[in-house]
Protein backbone atom coordinates (compact mmCIF):
# COMPACT_ATOMS: atom_id res chain seq x y z
CA UNK A 1 0.00 0.00 0.00
CA UNK A 2 0.88 3.63 -0.59
CA UNK A 3 2.98 5.24 2.62
CA UNK A 4 1.55 8.25 3.53
CA UNK A 5 3.33 10.87 6.09
CA UNK A 6 2.12 11.86 9.27
CA UNK A 7 0.75 15.11 8.61
CA UNK A 8 0.10 17.40 12.01
CA UNK A 9 -2.93 18.89 12.83
CA UNK A 10 -3.80 22.64 11.72
CA UNK A 11 -2.26 25.17 13.81
CA UNK A 12 -4.80 25.82 16.39
CA UNK A 13 -6.34 22.75 16.78
CA UNK A 14 -6.43 19.77 18.64
CA UNK A 15 -8.77 16.48 18.78
CA UNK A 16 -11.25 14.97 21.40
CA UNK A 17 -11.88 11.11 21.48
CA UNK A 18 -15.16 10.62 23.58
CA UNK A 19 -15.83 6.83 24.07
CA UNK A 20 -17.16 4.37 26.53
CA UNK A 21 -15.76 0.97 28.59
CA UNK A 22 -17.97 -2.08 29.09
CA UNK A 23 -20.05 -2.67 30.51
CA UNK A 24 -21.38 0.64 29.35
CA UNK A 25 -23.08 1.98 32.73
CA UNK A 26 -20.37 4.25 33.90
CA UNK A 27 -20.58 7.02 30.94
CA UNK A 28 -18.52 8.55 28.47
CA UNK A 29 -14.78 9.51 28.64
CA UNK A 30 -12.22 11.90 27.16
CA UNK A 31 -8.92 11.71 25.77
CA UNK A 32 -7.10 14.26 23.73
CA UNK A 33 -4.67 14.57 20.91
CA UNK A 34 -2.84 17.89 18.96
CA UNK A 35 -1.83 15.34 15.99
CA UNK A 36 -4.77 12.27 15.83
CA UNK A 37 -2.25 9.34 16.70
CA UNK A 38 -1.48 9.67 20.28
CA UNK A 39 -4.36 9.78 22.49
CA UNK A 40 -3.71 11.05 26.13
CA UNK A 41 -6.56 9.79 28.30
CA UNK A 42 -8.35 13.00 30.97
CA UNK A 43 -9.75 13.08 34.65
CA UNK A 44 -7.73 9.74 35.67
CA UNK A 45 -9.26 7.08 33.68
CA UNK A 46 -13.09 8.36 35.73
CA UNK A 47 -15.70 8.33 33.22
CA UNK A 48 -16.29 12.70 32.36
CA UNK A 49 -19.98 11.99 31.93
CA UNK A 50 -21.23 9.87 34.10
CA UNK A 51 -24.74 8.25 34.11
CA UNK A 52 -28.19 9.82 35.66
CA UNK A 53 -30.68 7.87 35.47
CA UNK A 54 -31.35 3.81 36.54
CA UNK A 55 -32.01 2.18 33.59
CA UNK A 56 -29.17 4.04 31.43
CA UNK A 57 -26.59 2.57 29.84
CA UNK A 58 -23.85 4.89 27.62
CA UNK A 59 -22.89 3.23 24.90
CA UNK A 60 -21.18 4.69 21.05
CA UNK A 61 -21.64 7.95 22.58
CA UNK A 62 -21.09 10.89 19.66
CA UNK A 63 -20.25 14.34 20.04
CA UNK A 64 -20.60 16.95 17.64
CA UNK A 65 -20.81 20.59 17.13
CA UNK A 66 -23.40 22.88 15.87
CA UNK A 67 -24.07 25.67 14.25
CA UNK A 68 -24.39 27.66 16.84
CA UNK A 69 -21.29 26.70 18.27
CA UNK A 70 -22.89 24.35 21.38
CA UNK A 71 -21.85 20.73 21.00
CA UNK A 72 -24.41 17.93 20.95
CA UNK A 73 -24.39 14.16 22.40
CA UNK A 74 -26.16 10.98 21.27
CA UNK A 75 -25.73 7.33 22.62
CA UNK A 76 -27.88 4.19 22.48
CA UNK A 77 -29.12 4.12 25.75
CA UNK A 78 -30.40 0.23 26.49
CA UNK A 79 -28.90 -3.05 24.48
CA UNK A 80 -32.16 -3.54 23.99
CA UNK A 81 -35.23 -0.92 23.32
CA UNK A 82 -36.59 1.98 21.22
CA UNK A 83 -35.20 4.73 22.46
CA UNK A 84 -31.70 6.93 22.37
CA UNK A 85 -29.81 9.27 24.98
CA UNK A 86 -29.12 13.27 24.04
CA UNK A 87 -27.69 15.90 26.33
CA UNK A 88 -26.11 19.05 25.40
CA UNK A 89 -23.35 21.32 26.49
CA UNK A 90 -22.03 24.99 25.60
CA UNK A 91 -17.92 24.13 26.65
CA UNK A 92 -17.16 20.41 26.89
CA UNK A 93 -16.84 20.32 30.50
CA UNK A 94 -20.38 20.61 31.53
CA UNK A 95 -23.43 18.84 30.27
CA UNK A 96 -26.85 19.32 30.36
CA UNK A 97 -29.77 16.82 31.93
CA UNK A 98 -29.61 13.49 30.02
CA UNK A 99 -32.57 13.17 28.31
CA UNK A 100 -33.98 9.60 26.90
CA UNK A 101 -35.44 10.05 23.64
CA UNK A 102 -38.21 7.30 22.69
CA UNK A 103 -37.34 8.25 18.79
CA UNK A 104 -38.26 4.08 17.20
CA UNK A 105 -41.07 3.76 19.79
CA UNK A 106 -44.47 2.17 17.73
CA UNK A 107 -42.17 0.90 15.28
CA UNK A 108 -42.02 -2.65 16.61
CA UNK A 109 -38.16 -2.00 16.42
CA UNK A 110 -35.98 -4.45 18.69
CA UNK A 111 -32.99 -2.06 18.93
CA UNK A 112 -31.99 1.21 18.70
CA UNK A 113 -27.91 1.25 18.10
CA UNK A 114 -24.93 3.76 17.90
CA UNK A 115 -26.98 6.91 16.86
CA UNK A 116 -24.96 9.63 15.57
CA UNK A 117 -26.34 13.60 14.01
CA UNK A 118 -25.25 15.41 11.33
CA UNK A 119 -26.10 19.49 10.53
CA UNK A 120 -27.82 19.67 7.40
CA UNK A 121 -27.20 23.76 6.55
CA UNK A 122 -29.32 23.74 3.41
CA UNK A 123 -32.34 22.05 5.45
CA UNK A 124 -31.77 24.24 8.77
CA UNK A 125 -32.21 20.41 10.80
CA UNK A 126 -30.70 18.17 12.30
CA UNK A 127 -30.13 14.36 10.63
CA UNK A 128 -30.13 11.23 12.98
CA UNK A 129 -29.13 8.20 11.98
CA UNK A 130 -29.10 4.99 14.03
CA UNK A 131 -29.56 0.69 12.97
CA UNK A 132 -32.36 -0.78 14.20
CA UNK A 133 -34.08 -4.09 13.50
CA UNK A 134 -37.69 -4.68 12.59
CA UNK A 135 -38.81 -8.27 12.02
CA UNK A 136 -41.75 -7.60 10.27
CA UNK A 137 -40.05 -5.48 7.89
CA UNK A 138 -36.59 -6.83 7.16
CA UNK A 139 -34.26 -9.60 8.88
CA UNK A 140 -31.23 -7.98 10.60
CA UNK A 141 -30.48 -4.39 11.11
CA UNK A 142 -30.51 -1.55 8.84
CA UNK A 143 -29.86 2.19 8.71
CA UNK A 144 -32.67 4.77 9.77
CA UNK A 145 -32.54 8.31 10.13
CA UNK A 146 -35.25 10.63 10.95
CA UNK A 147 -34.73 14.71 11.39
CA UNK A 148 -35.27 17.39 14.24
CA UNK A 149 -34.55 20.97 14.54
CA UNK A 150 -34.98 21.11 18.32
CA UNK A 151 -34.33 17.66 19.70
CA UNK A 152 -37.88 18.06 20.77
CA UNK A 153 -39.64 16.59 18.08
CA UNK A 154 -38.73 14.15 15.67
CA UNK A 155 -39.90 13.52 11.97
CA UNK A 156 -41.11 9.65 11.56
CA UNK A 157 -38.15 7.76 11.01
CA UNK A 158 -37.37 6.17 7.57
CA UNK A 159 -34.77 3.68 6.03
CA UNK A 160 -31.72 5.47 5.24
CA UNK A 161 -29.52 2.98 3.83
CA UNK A 162 -30.24 -0.37 2.77
CA UNK A 163 -28.01 -2.71 0.43
CA UNK A 164 -30.44 -5.62 1.05
CA UNK A 165 -27.68 -7.23 4.12
CA UNK A 166 -27.56 -5.78 7.30
CA UNK A 167 -25.48 -3.13 8.06
CA UNK A 168 -24.81 -1.08 11.88
CA UNK A 169 -22.60 2.05 12.67
CA UNK A 170 -22.97 4.34 10.06
CA UNK A 171 -20.54 7.28 10.38
CA UNK A 172 -20.46 10.71 7.59
CA UNK A 173 -17.91 12.25 6.22
CA UNK A 174 -17.94 14.85 4.05
CA UNK A 175 -14.87 16.15 2.05
CA UNK A 176 -15.67 18.82 -0.17
CA UNK A 177 -18.61 18.47 -2.44
CA UNK A 178 -18.55 14.73 -1.80
CA UNK A 179 -20.24 12.53 1.20
CA UNK A 180 -18.58 8.99 2.40
CA UNK A 181 -21.07 6.49 4.23
CA UNK A 182 -18.57 4.58 6.14
CA UNK A 183 -20.65 1.26 7.54
CA UNK A 184 -20.36 -1.88 9.31
CA UNK A 185 -21.26 -4.96 6.70
CA UNK A 186 -22.88 -7.23 9.52
CA UNK A 187 -23.24 -10.33 7.70
CA UNK A 188 -22.12 -13.72 9.33
CA UNK A 189 -22.18 -16.01 6.56
CA UNK A 190 -20.43 -16.11 4.33
CA UNK A 191 -18.36 -14.13 7.08
CA UNK A 192 -18.17 -10.23 6.58
CA UNK A 193 -18.16 -7.95 9.76
CA UNK A 194 -16.14 -5.72 8.37
CA UNK A 195 -16.43 -1.86 7.35
CA UNK A 196 -17.04 -0.25 3.52
CA UNK A 197 -18.00 2.80 1.92
CA UNK A 198 -20.52 4.53 0.27
CA UNK A 199 -20.79 7.26 -1.74
CA UNK A 200 -22.75 10.16 -2.47
CA UNK A 201 -23.75 13.91 -2.95
CA UNK A 202 -25.47 14.55 -0.18
CA UNK A 203 -26.13 13.84 3.76
CA UNK A 204 -28.94 12.43 2.00
CA UNK A 205 -27.48 10.32 -0.54
CA UNK A 206 -28.37 8.51 -2.57
CA UNK A 207 -25.42 6.29 -1.85
CA UNK A 208 -23.94 4.12 -3.99
CA UNK A 209 -20.32 3.03 -5.22
CA UNK A 210 -20.24 1.06 -2.24
CA UNK A 211 -16.13 -0.18 -1.57
CA UNK A 212 -15.02 -3.30 -1.02
CA UNK A 213 -14.09 -4.18 3.06
CA UNK A 214 -10.69 -2.61 3.84
CA UNK A 215 -10.79 -3.35 7.76
CA UNK A 216 -10.47 -7.04 8.91
CA UNK A 217 -13.48 -8.62 10.09
CA UNK A 218 -14.66 -8.42 13.61
CA UNK A 219 -14.49 -4.38 13.14
CA UNK A 220 -16.87 -1.87 13.94
CA UNK A 221 -17.62 1.46 14.99
CA UNK A 222 -15.93 3.82 13.08
CA UNK A 223 -15.47 7.33 12.74
CA UNK A 224 -13.55 9.76 10.64
CA UNK A 225 -11.50 12.37 10.74
CA UNK A 226 -9.49 14.37 7.76
CA UNK A 227 -6.47 15.87 8.95
CA UNK A 228 -4.18 17.24 6.37
CA UNK A 229 -4.54 15.79 3.50
CA UNK A 230 -5.56 12.18 4.79
CA UNK A 231 -8.36 10.66 5.96
CA UNK A 232 -8.18 8.46 8.95
CA UNK A 233 -10.98 5.92 9.90
CA UNK A 234 -10.86 4.72 13.99
CA UNK A 235 -12.63 1.48 14.69
CA UNK A 236 -13.11 -1.10 17.38
CA UNK A 237 -11.62 -4.36 16.44
CA UNK A 238 -13.91 -6.19 18.86
CA UNK A 239 -12.23 -9.72 19.00
CA UNK A 240 -8.76 -10.99 19.64
CA UNK A 241 -6.33 -8.39 19.95
CA UNK A 242 -9.66 -6.68 21.33
CA UNK A 243 -7.78 -3.29 20.37
CA UNK A 244 -8.91 0.35 19.09
CA UNK A 245 -7.32 -0.07 15.16
CA UNK A 246 -7.02 3.03 12.81
CA UNK A 247 -6.67 3.26 8.62
CA UNK A 248 -5.38 5.63 6.61
CA UNK A 249 -6.14 7.44 2.54
CA UNK A 250 -5.66 10.04 0.40
CA UNK A 251 -7.77 8.74 -1.74
CA UNK A 252 -10.65 7.38 0.33
CA UNK A 253 -9.93 3.98 -2.45
CA UNK A 254 -6.57 3.09 -1.20
CA UNK A 255 -5.94 2.09 2.72
CA UNK A 256 -3.14 1.77 5.22
CA UNK A 257 -3.27 0.44 8.46
CA UNK A 258 -1.58 3.21 10.81
CA UNK A 259 -2.53 0.90 13.91
CA UNK A 260 1.41 0.96 14.49
CA UNK A 261 1.30 4.30 14.32
CA UNK A 262 -1.42 4.82 17.39
CA UNK A 263 -1.53 4.92 21.11
CA UNK A 264 -5.56 4.88 22.33
CA UNK A 265 -7.00 4.77 25.75
CA UNK A 266 -6.74 1.29 27.39
CA UNK A 267 -10.28 -0.58 27.07
CA UNK A 268 -12.06 2.14 24.80
CA UNK A 269 -14.78 1.04 22.96
CA UNK A 270 -17.16 2.51 19.85
CA UNK A 271 -16.28 6.80 20.28
CA UNK A 272 -16.34 9.39 18.29
CA UNK A 273 -13.06 11.69 17.49
CA UNK A 274 -13.79 15.68 16.27
CA UNK A 275 -11.84 18.55 15.35
CA UNK A 276 -11.88 21.02 18.86
CA UNK A 277 -9.65 24.55 19.31
CA UNK A 278 -6.59 24.75 21.62
CA UNK A 279 -8.54 27.22 23.71
CA UNK A 280 -10.84 24.18 24.31
CA UNK A 281 -8.73 21.59 24.96
CA UNK A 282 -6.48 23.88 27.28
CA UNK A 283 -9.99 24.53 29.18
CA UNK A 284 -10.90 20.84 29.38
CA UNK A 285 -7.23 19.77 30.39
CA UNK A 286 -8.03 22.49 33.30
CA UNK A 287 -11.08 21.01 34.41
CA UNK A 288 -9.70 16.97 34.37
CA UNK A 289 -10.29 15.38 37.45
CA UNK A 290 -11.97 17.82 39.67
Amino acid sequence: MLALAVLPATAGESFLFVYFREPANMGAFYAVSDDGYKWKELNGGKPWIGIQRANELMRDPFVTRGPDGEFQMVWTWAWRGQTLGCAHSKDLVHWSEQREIPIMRGTGAKNTWAPEIYWDESKKHWLVIWSSVIEERHYGNRLYYATTEDFQTFSEPKVYFDMGYMAIDGTILRDGEKYYLVFKDERAAPLRKSLKIAEGPSLMGPWGQVSRPFTPSWSEGPSALKIGDSVIVYYDHYRPPLRYEAMRSRDMRTWEDVTGEMSFPEHCKHGSFLRITEEERRRIEAASGK
